[in-house]
């Protein structure tokens, strides 16, 4: 281990099932082993694989290849340039890993993006952007994510790199790069409409989508989940038109002014999850919007009003059974932090953010690979918490909220550098009930034994 670096000790649970760790490794890594063509390349993947998951400073391919007992990293930079085998093909089984171990009826589907700061303008879809890692414009690439969220754990589905418009149209960066012709510009809501499509025809099971304004503020995709029957809450500004009943019928109402319409005795105080100093305490109140022709589904405006500070509001548009509580709306809104959680985790602790790849394939490989260390790190940590042999969910004792435990319960790290534990439930139990994949649990009621039965997926043609 080099001189000055520290690896955060495991706590009792993660340590114990470490001990069996490497069978679950060897079983991981024999689903995607047939993705890799040659024995040397799949060798290497393996060996590779391990060397993001090992307690190394910065895993780039100099340091990974040293970790790994190599002389130089022209191997690990081929694995990521050169070799054949399809990064897309591996997200489909780190996608089936993720399910086979966290599948739940019950689970949110969360969308986020995250910016990976940059030096100079050869890199794939570098280029001076917001980046909200930074909190401001930044020499950056992006990329979009949908993480799988369950009372169990939490990690990541799907990745896409956002390709800026400039990099679209530049037939000379393109080639430089290695974009395949066939790749278009899309914004960050088509990225995870696609990314929604493929978990989908996968047969994802998920209740909820959930994401913050960049997505909830593109309508197209909203409608897009609606045709779908796909309940969600998704996070709008204060200055999206939402249509909703006035005095002189229906009409097109900024959301921050609708919520000024909210009566006083509409607002209730709840949590909508666990933080670092408990549970996240807000005002709530939701005013329904003008959507007719949808029998069964609601269409509301939920608003967030913090209590110390009462004019900072936020706004989100949901799409839900009818007779959804406003606590599941509320739970359902304090997810969308996980992804954010999961992105810090998987940074600290399998380098997600430490890649030196410039072009297409090689940027997919990678983000692929770091996804996968996470997953698995994730069942790790999800096998060590349960109470007993192919029983999911650790009940109080291995309760685990906002991405950090309960009182009494020691913090996860697996590598050094983790900011974060990945993986870590969220410690609110989701409405009880099956669904089918990308389709609604069935709204919980005020007995938690009871549930209202899901409404058809409504047609689209009419309304």
């Amino acid at each position: 281990m080099p001189k000055g670096k520290e690896v955060t000790p495991l706590d009792a649970a993660t340590a114990a099932v470490l001990e069996t760790g490497q069978a679950e490794f060897e079983a991981l890594f024999a689903g995607i082993a047939p993705r890799f063509y040659r024995p040397e390349v799949r060798q290497r993947a393996r060996r590779y694989l391990g060397g993001l998951l090992a307690p190394v400073p910065r895993r780039n391919a100099w340091q990974v290849a040293e970790h790994l007992g190599e002389l130089t990293p022209d191997g690990v930079q081929r694995l990521l340039n050169a070799a054949q085998w399809d990064a897309d093909q591996v997200r489909d089984d780190l996608r089936a890993y993720v399910v086979e171990h966290l599948g739940d009826p019950a689970a949110v589907l969360v969308l986020d993006e995250t910016g990976f700061l940059k030096k100079g303008d050869k890199s794939v879809g570098v280029q001076r952007q917001y980046s909200g890692t930074a909190g401001r414009i930044e020499n950056c690439q992006i990329g979009v994510f949908l993480a799988y969220t369950t009372p169990q754990g939490r990690t990541f589905l799907d990745r896409e790199l956002y390709l800026p418009q400039e990099w679209a149209q530049d037939g000379v960066r393109r080639a430089e790069a290695g974009v395949p012709e066939e790749v278009e510009f899309a914004t960050k809501p088509q990225l995870a409409q696609r990314m929604l499509q493929r978990a989908r025809e996968a047969g994802v099971t998920a209740g909820w989508v959930t994401g913050d304004a960049v997505y909830g503020n593109d309508r197209r995709l909203r409608l897009w989940l609606e045709e779908q029957g796909q309940p969600f809450v998704l996070e709008v500004a204060c200055k999206e038109p939402l249509w909703s009943w006035q005095e002189r019928g229906p009409h097109q109402v900024r959301a921050d002014r609708q919520a000024e319409q909210v009566p006083a005795a509409d607002w209730e105080r709840l949590s909508a999850g666990w933080g670092a100093k408990g549970p996240r305490l807000y005002d709530w109140a939701r005013r329904p919007l003008f959507r007719p022709g949808w029998q069964g589904w609601e269409h509301w405006l939920l608003v967030r009003r913090s209590m110390a500070k009462p004019a900072e509001l936020a706004y989100y548009v949901v799409f839900a059974p009818a007779g959804t509580p406003l606590a599941e709306l509320v739970r359902i809104a304090g997810s969308r932090w996980a992804i954010e959680e999961c992105l810090e985790s998987a940074k600290g602790e399998v380098g997600l953010d430490q890649y030196e790849v410039r072009k297409w394939d090689g940027w997919y490989r990678f983000i692929t690979l770091a996804l996968l260390a996470h997953a698995y790190l994730t069942v790790l940590r999800v096998k060590a918490l349960l109470p007993s042999a192919g029983e999911k969910g650790g009940g109080d004792s291995a309760c685990y909220a906002g991405g950090r435990a309960h009182p009494g319960v020691a913090a996860t790290h697996r590598a050094g550098s983790a900011a974060a534990p990945a993986g870590v439930g969220l410690g609110v139990r989701a409405a009880p009930g099956g669904a089918p994949p990308l389709v609604a649990v069935a709204a919980q009621t005020s007995d938690a034994g009871q549930a209202v039965p899901l409404p058809a997926a409504p047609d689209p043609r009419a309304h």
